[in-house]
């Protein structure tokens, strides 16, 4: 079982379950990420008084990814030969709604606010059964 915590404001949009995925940094060896199959447990609060379980759910999949802000562009998965790849305006709002925003200028607004000024994020990409 792994555990992940998030903003309140995502916490509607979990239960809803029009958010069922996150971008996260890679991890360090001694903790790791979720593997397809196991049980997520979804926090807000997590290591606070207010920590409350928004739910739980089974991970169906993680990924690497990587946002490239400066050039708009979403590459999912090995980047030399990637399972997707996204870069027209639509795909990119569809794709920051899977993960919680309006669109996509949201999701930079965001990610900006969180973690100042990038041109480029390569993480991981978390999916969890809706």
């Amino acid at each position: 079982m792994v555990a992940y915590s998030f903003k309140a404001r995502f916490a509607p949009k979990i239960i809803d379950k029009t958010k069922a995925q996150t971008i996260r940094a890679h991890r360090l060896k001694r903790s790791r990420h979720a593997r397809a199959g196991e049980e997520l447990q979804l926090y807000t609060g997590m290591r606070t008084k207010q920590c409350k379980l928004i739910r739980k759910a089974e991970c169906l999949s993680v990924e690497t990814i990587r946002l490239d802000f400066a050039e708009r562009h979403i590459t999912i998965g090995d980047l030399e030969k990637p399972r997707i790849e996204v870069e027209k305006q639509a795909g990119l709002n569809t794709f920051a709604r899977m993960d919680g925003f309006a669109d996509w200028s949201d999701l930079c607004a965001f990610w900006e606010a969180e973690h100042g000024t990038l041109d480029r994020f390569d993480g991981v990409l978390i999916r969890w059964a809706p």
